[in-house]
């Protein structure tokens, strides 16, 4: 038998009602079934089942006639190992994490193990079901929030959305930023969308062309920090994406480290604070 491939996409129907998932996938790629079972329990299996798609995660779950499994296995994807998040807060209807550098807010197609939100499914306890209601980049750590109703997923994102969450962060740029008024405000649009951000010096870093400030934001675009403060010329230390082409050596310095809204569940205002 030829060497399995690293990196594969295959839809099939099922078209035997006492077919499993296994078979069917092994009946059209050459993956053991032991990689085949990895990669459901990681997330890169779909069943479609009349207009309704979800990831596969059990091997023996029952499948029917008409039903379509969807494989997206990359060995690359997962391999990968997820960074440990820490529990800051349960108060049952979501929980609050300290969101490392590298993990994922959410999953793709190809896998969803290296997501803070499939770590607080396997982990926490009571188990029970989770939901992204905020994002934070892959590169940068600090504080997220994860549903596990659908009506406080609900509730949350409507916050979110009508920006009733204060969200602060603690970044560390290039060059010195003192000048600047206090707060600075910048109203940049991004891919065509209001974004709003307000930076306020905090101090210098000892010896080097640096500064700490603090960030206050309204709205929250993709990589909207990032590419506002690189487009007052203070690039975040660590930002390989916006920043000067990598020369730093180290994680990119940007940290969600307060969030404050009026809690769903309690019913009471609430802050989230990391150092």
């Amino acid at each position: 038998m030829s060497e399995p491939a690293n990196h594969v996409e295959v839809h099939v129907s099922i078209e035997l009602p006492q077919e499993t998932a296994v078979d069917a996938l092994q009946r059209v790629t050459a993956l053991p079934r032991q990689r085949i079972k990895l990669a459901m329990n990681r997330g890169a299996v779909w069943l479609t089942r009349g207009r309704n798609t979800r990831r596969l995660r059990r091997a023996k779950r029952a499948l029917q006639p008409g039903d379509e499994l969807h494989l997206y296995y990359d060995a690359k994807v997962l391999a990968e190992e997820p960074a440990e998040p820490a529990l800051i807060a349960d108060v049952g209807g979501y929980s609050v994490w300290n969101k490392p550098y590298g993990l994922r807010s959410q999953g793709s197609k190809w896998g969803d193990h290296c997501t803070v939100v499939r770590w607080a499914e396997c982990n926490l306890q009571p188990e029970r079901p989770a939901f992204t209601v905020h994002r934070l980049d892959r590169a940068a750590n600090g504080l997220i929030l994860i549903a596990h109703s659908k009506n406080v997923a609900a509730a949350l994102s409507r916050l979110f959305r009508e920006r009733n969450v204060d969200k602060h962060y603690r970044v560390t740029v290039q060059h010195d930023f003192s000048a600047r008024p206090k707060p600075f405000r910048i109203e940049q649009p991004l891919d065509d969308k209001e974004a709003v951000s307000e930076f306020t010096f905090a101090e210098h870093v000892d010896g080097r062309d640096r500064s700490i400030l603090d960030v206050r934001i309204e709205t929250g675009r993709k990589h909207q920090i990032r590419r506002h403060l690189a487009s007052l010329g203070h690039p975040v230390i660590g930002d390989r994406l916006y920043g000067s082409g990598g020369q730093d050596d180290v994680d990119l310095q940007l940290r969600a480290c307060i969030l404050r809204f009026h809690c769903p569940v309690g019913d009471k205002p609430v802050e989230y604070r990391l150092p």
